[in-house]
């Protein structure tokens, strides 16, 4: 199923989010960016530059808090294909693209949407 992140109404990009643990509310897949993915890229990279190895340890404290509080604070949504919003509790875009290729974005997100978890299933 097609999910549509945005920033207050301009498209950030879509994911299938392919992959799914429901215990811990995470769905997960291949991001592919819209033209409004330009406006939030800097924030994805601050955290690529704070853990530089997809999934590996942070190696600078300051620019992950920093991170964090810019990705709180841009307010993006989650929209399901039949344009209804899914409530989150984050909403995350791995960009590794410089550090491999230009296809390496994934969105992450976890979903604090019950009935999202039971339309899904």
């Amino acid at each position: 199923m097609r999910h549509t992140v945005k920033l207050h109404g301009v498209i950030i990009g879509h994911s299938d989010l392919e992959q799914v643990d429901e215990s811990v509310g995470r769905a997960w897949g291949r991001f592919r960016p819209g033209f409004g993915y330009d406006l939030v890229q800097p924030v994805f990279r601050l955290f690529t530059e704070a853990v530089p190895m997809r999934g590996g340890e942070p190696r600078d404290g300051e620019k992950l808090a920093r991170y964090h509080a810019a990705r709180d604070r841009l307010g993006l949504s989650l929209v399901d294909a039949e344009g209804n919003e899914i409530r989150t509790s984050a909403i995350h875009i791995a960009d590794y693209t410089t550090e491999s290729d230009k296809k390496a974005l994934e969105l992450d997100v976890l979903i604090s949407d019950e009935g999202y978890w039971i339309q899904r299933n």
